[in-house]
């Protein structure tokens, strides 16, 4: 399966740009690609069903597990544990991009929110 940028729709989610490559498709796993605006935050979240990979393409990133705080910066990898809260922000001047693979896929009925 081959799946172009310009057939994937974003859509804004609390001030991020989210792009689904996996969305309507059945797949064992879902990947997406985030954009982070400066100042944009991921409230703190967890999944019931899905471990998260996150993997910073550009800019900065800080994670925050448990209370503490994680600077990723491009290239770097954060593990997000089914069941595991987390939230991140972008701390930068630039918009940072993430990609996310979710395993298993993505379930919005499966995200909890704090």
């Amino acid at each position: 399966m081959i799946i172009r940028e310009k057939a994937v729709a974003p859509f804004e989610f609390e001030g991020l740009t989210i792009r689904d490559y996996t969305a309507g498709h059945e797949t064992a796993a879902s990947f997406a690609v985030i954009t982070v605006p400066p100042g944009g935050v991921h409230a703190e979240a967890w999944s019931r069903r899905s471990d998260k990979y996150y993997y910073v393409l550009a800019g900065m990133i800080e994670f925050i597990d448990s209370g503490e705080v994680h600077t990723l910066s491009a290239g770097d990898f954060c593990l997000v544990a089914k069941g595991q809260h987390f939230s991140y922000r972008n701390p930068g001047e630039m918009r940072a991009t993430l990609c996310l693979l979710h395993a298993p896929s993505f379930d919005a009925g499966s995200e909890e929110f704090a």
